[in-house]
């Protein structure tokens, strides 16, 4: 894997600092940042915590019923609504942990006690806290850091944070998504791998996020059941573009039927090609 740790800041100024960085790189990244005390409410607005997400569970899938109606005009069935209020919180918090890691090296410790999520606009609040580094980073001795040997160790930690906090949240899910333990495993692999893709596109940098994100999922990493699975196809004119295909589905489908994600299992390789190379905007 490259070594990305020549990006990181010169100023120790964690943890605030490493998600306006990220904020500033992630434009469909929607989290703002709160104290010890939780997020401030506002007229209109009445935050749910992650720690107690099946007390808010209903209001929350409501919530994104009610948004997808809006932006789609479309009424989606309960369990679709769950399914695409899953994979935004999941792409979220993944992005979260994975940022820092590839940006800076570091792995923040998220708990779900840590997470809040407003039911009608459905932005998260976050409160930082611990992280994890490497024994070179100048944050080494800042209190709340753990110092670990090596990138091997940064990436299981990665996955360890990964799994510890979506644990209880698949659980709260799985009833209303009529999913079982594996599909919604599969849905937080497509979005941890998602997101470090995402961040690396917006630095045009794709193929090194690509790398990274390899070593971190290389298929024998429970309770992730799969790889990142990176793939290459070929385009017109001797163009090359990197896909892979999501070991599950996030429903999208559903809402735009005419649609589909371009790394769906239903989207052809044609179709991507042919998608990948219409003109940009």
């Amino acid at each position: 894997m490259p070594d990305m740790r020549s990006i990181r800041p010169g100023a120790v100024d964690l943890p605030g600092g490493t998600y306006h960085r990220l904020a500033a790189r992630c434009p469909a990244l929607r989290v703002e940042l709160t104290t010890a005390q939780g997020p401030a409410a506002t007229p209109g607005q009445d935050w749910a915590g992650m720690a107690d997400v099946e007390l808010h569970l209903d209001r929350l899938i409501a919530g994104e019923a009610t948004r997808i109606l809006a932006g789609h005009d479309c009424t989606p069935r309960d369990h679709v609504a769950a399914s695409r209020l899953l994979h935004h919180y999941l792409w979220t918090v993944c992005l979260l942990v994975s940022g820092p890691w590839y940006l800076e090296r570091r792995v923040p410790r998220i708990r779900p006690e840590d997470v809040w999520i407003d039911p009608v606009g459905g932005g998260l609040a976050l409160r930082p806290g611990d992280f994890a580094c490497l024994p070179d980073d100048p944050a080494a001795g800042l209190p709340g850091a753990r110092v670990l040997a090596g990138e091997a160790e940064l990436r299981a930690e990665l996955r360890a944070v990964v799994a510890g906090h979506v644990t209880p949240v698949l659980a709260a899910f799985q009833a209303p998504l009529k999913r079982g333990p594996r599909a919604l495993w599969g849905m937080v692999t497509d979005d941890l791998v998602s997101g470090v893709w995402y961040l690396g596109r917006m630095l045009g940098e794709e193929g090194a996020a690509v790398a990274a994100a390899t070593a971190l999922l290389p298929g024998d990493t429970p309770p992730f059941p799969g790889a990142a699975a990176f793939r290459t196809l070929p385009g017109t004119e001797g163009r090359l573009h990197r896909t892979r295909t999501r070991l599950g589905c996030c429903l999208y489908y559903t809402v735009r039927p005419a649609e589909t994600c371009l790394t769906c299992p239903r989207t052809g390789d044609a179709e991507r090609v042919r998608r990948l190379e219409l003109p940009v905007p």
